[in-house]
C-alpha cells in the first residue's frame, strides 16, 4: 500500500495574519504544495479563525485541484460550515480557545459526535477523528460509523526528540497495535501531529498507512529548503 502525504498550510496563514496583508498567499501555498507532490491539503479552520479563514477554505475549494481536508471541532456551527464547503474529508478535532496547537485527541464519548458525523456523510464527505493512540478509541471510533482515523503522534514524535528510549518504543507500540485493532474495521489509518522526518522514517515501519498529514515541520522547513526539496523527501520516506 502506498501511503499519501496531506500537507497542512495553516502556518502559512499564520505568517499571512503577522501582518494583516495577503501575503505569503495561502492559494499559491497550496498550488505549490500540490505541484510538488502533495495529495491532499489540510487546513484547521478554528472557531475563532485565528489561522485559516472561513472564506480562505471557500477559495482554496474552487481553486485547487487536490483533495481538501478540513479539520474543525465538534459543533453545529462548524458542521454547518463544512456542509456549505463540502470538503472531501472533515477530520473532528478537540479545540481549545488558549492552545497554541491541538493538544491531544478527541473525547469520544461527547453525544453530539454522531450525529454530526451523520449529517456530514449525509453529505458525501468522509469524516475522520482524530484521536490517541489507544485500542478504545479504535473500537469508539468504529462504532460511531468514520470513515478513518487519524491518530495522535505527538507523544511519540517528542519521545523521539527528547531521544527518551523507553518512551519511543512505548509510544510506537501503541500506534502499531492500533492500526492491528483497524485491521479488523473498514476504517483508514492516517498519522498525524509533530512528525518530521525522523519520526516518518520511524514510523514506516507500521504498514498500511494511508496517510501522513504534516504541517509546521514541512512550512518550517521550506524557509532553509524549498518545498519542492522537503515535500520530495518526505515522499521518499513514507514510501
Amino acid at each position: 500500500m502506498k501511503s499519501k502525504l496531506g500537507v497542512n498550510i495553516d502556518h502559512v496563514a499564520t505568517l499571512r495574519n503577522a501582518r494583516g496583508e495577503n501575503h505569503p498567499s495561502l492559494l499559491e501555498a497550496a498550488k505549490e504544495v500540490i505541484k510538488k507532490g502533495a495529495d491532499s491539503i489540510t487546513i484547521h479552520v478554528r472557531e475563532d479563525q485565528r489561522h485559516v479563514k472561513k472564506n480562505d477554505a471557500f477559495i482554496l475549494k474552487k481553486k485547487i485541484n487536490k483533495p481538501i481536508n478540513l479539520e474543525m471541532a465538534p459543533t453545529r456551527d462548524m458542521a454547518n460550515f463544512a456542509i456549505k464547503l463540502l470538503p472531501k474529508y472533515v477530520c473532528i478535532v478537540p479545540e481549545k480557545r488558549q492552545e497554541i496547537t491541538t493538544e491531544g485527541g478527541l473525547k469520544l464519548s461527547k453525544k453530539n459526535l454522531k450525529p454530526i458525523i451523520k449529517n456530514l456523510q449525509k453529505n458525501k464527505i468522509q469524516v475522520s477523528l482524530f484521536i490517541n493512540p489507544n485500542i478504545k478509541d479504535i473500537k469508539m471510533s468504529n462504532k460511531l460509523g468514520v470513515n478513518a482515523v487519524e491518530i495522535h503522534t505527538g507523544s511519540f514524535a517528542k519521545a523521539l526528540k527528547n531521544n527518551n528510549k523507553k518512551k519511543i518504543i512505548s509510544e510506537f507500540n501503541k500506534i502499531k497495535r492500533c492500526r492491528l485493532e483497524c485491521n479488523n474495521t473498514s476504517m483508514k489509518f492516517n498519522l498525524g501531529h509533530g512528525l518530521d522526518y525522523q519520526s516518518a522514517k520511524y514510523l514506516k515501519k507500521i504498514k498500511n498507512i494511508n496517510e501522513y498529514n504534516i504541517g509546521h515541520f514541512i512550512i518550517g522547513e521550506s524557509l532553509f529548503h524549498s518545498f519542492s526539496e522537503v515535500i520530495k523527501k518526505f515522499k521518499g520516506i513514507i514510501n
